[in-house]
C-alpha cells in the first residue's frame, strides 16, 4: 500500500522548469522542490536565474536559454538527459503576453507570441518525450491560461496562444500514453504578482471587475499554481493525462 507522502512526493525525480526564475515560474520550482525534486530552471537573463538559485537551495541549478531558439532545442535537450540521465518532469512555463487589440496587433507580432508560447512548447515537449517514452514514464506539464479558456478582451494572440495548447496536448495524449508519459495543463487565473498588483491597483475599474469575476476572496499565488503541478506531476496523478486544470478560484465559471 502506498502511502500518502509517497504518492505526492517526487523525490528522485528531475524536473525542468522553463521561465523558471520569476512568477508562476519560480512558485512551480519552489513546490517541485518542497515534494523532493530536483530542479532545473531556465531562463534568458542571468542575473535573474542566480538569484532565483539562491532563494531555491542546492536542490535547484539554472542553465541560460532562449526556448524561442527552436533549432537549438534538440541538443540542449540532449544535453541535459546526458547529464540527468533523463528528464522526469518538463513544466513548460515560459511565456510572454500581449496585450492589444486584435486591430492593432501585427502579424509579427502575432508570431512571436506563437513562437514563445506554443512552437517552443511543442519543440521542447517532443525532444524531452523521445526520452520519456522511451523510458516507459515522465510528466510533460503546460502552463495555460484562462485565456485560453474564454475571450478577454486585448488579447487576441496571446489568449490564441494559450487556447492552442490544448490541441497540443490532446493529440500528445493520443500519441505518447501508450508509453506512460502523461501531457496535463495547469490554467491560472489571475496569479499575486508586484507587476500584476501594481497594474490593477492603477486600475480601480479594471482591478473591480476581476474581483468580481473570481468566486473564491482574493488572488491566487505561484504556490498554488506549484501544488497542481507536483499533484499533476506524483504518482498520485499516475492516472490522469489530457487534463486542464483551472486553478483561478472559480473564475471560469462565475457570473
Amino acid at each position: 500500500m502506498v502511502t500518502a507522502a509517497e504518492a505526492f512526493s517526487l523525490k528522485g525525480k528531475v524536473a525542468l522548469v522553463t521561465g523558471g526564475g520569476t512568477g508562476i515560474g519560480l512558485g512551480i520550482s519552489k513546490a517541485l522542490i518542497a515534494a523532493g525534486a530536483r530542479v532545473l530552471i531556465t531562463g534568458r537573463r542571468e542575473e535573474v536565474l542566480k538569484q532565483a538559485i539562491a532563494e531555491l537551495g542546492e536542490q535547484a541549478q539554472y542553465r541560460v536559454f532562449d526556448v524561442t531558439n527552436t533549432a537549438e532545442i534538440p541538443a540542449f535537450v540532449a544535453s541535459l538527459n546526458s547529464e540527468y540521465e533523463k528528464i522526469d518532469i518538463l513544466v513548460n512555463n515560459a511565456g510572454i503576453h500581449l496585450k492589444k487589440t486584435a486591430l492593432e496587433t501585427s502579424d509579427d507580432e502575432f508570431a512571436r507570441i506563437m513562437q514563445t508560447n506554443l512552437l517552443s512548447v511543442f519543440s521542447l515537449s517532443r525532444e524531452c518525450a523521445r526520452h520519456m517514452t522511451a523510458g516507459q514514464s515522465g510528466s510533460i506539464i503546460f502552463i495555460g491560461s484562462m485565456a485560453g479558456i474564454f475571450g478577454i478582451d486585448r488579447v487576441s494572440a496571446y489568449g490564441t496562444s494559450k487556447a492552442a495548447l490544448t490541441g497540443l496536448m490532446n493529440n500528445l495524449v493520443a500519441e505518447f500514453s501508450k508509453d506512460k508519459v502523461r501531457v496535463n495543463t495547469v490554467a491560472p487565473g489571475w496569479i499575486e504578482s508586484p507587476m500584476f498588483l501594481n497594474a490593477v491597483n492603477a486600475d480601480p475599474a479594471r482591478k473591480e471587475k476581476i474581483v468580481n469575476r473570481i468566486a473564491m476572496p482574493g488572488f491566487g499565488t505561484p504556490e498554488d499554481i506549484g501544488n497542481a503541478v507536483v499533484f499533476l506531476s506524483s504518482p498520485a496523478a499516475r492516472y490522469i493525462t489530457g487534463v486542464v486544470l483551472p486553478v483561478d478560484g472559480g473564475a471560469a465559471i462565475n457570473f
